[in-house]
């Protein structure tokens, strides 16, 4: 049994990736839904990322006037 030389194992691995052929090309209705799902998830996520912002805020100007009334209070 002859042994396996690494040139015929170079000459396979270049030629299994000189046959790939483009998927995407192949498929550009596919790429588009990935897409068009990539965008509405960024979009979906700054949405929350904006709530929860706005909600901060909104915590803390109103906890930064009760201070305030606490502090006229004690005066």
């Amino acid at each position: 049994m002859p042994a396996i030389s690494n040139s015929i194992v170079v000459r396979d691995a270049v030629s299994h990736l000189a046959k790939r052929s483009n998927w995407a090309a192949r498929e550009p209705g596919v790429v588009l839904v990935f897409c068009i799902v990539f965008i509405v998830g960024c979009l979906l996520i700054a949405l929350w990322i904006h709530k929860f912002i706005k909600a901060r805020r909104e915590r803390r100007a109103q906890g930064g006037s009760q201070e305030m009334m606490a502090d006229r209070h004690t005066i």
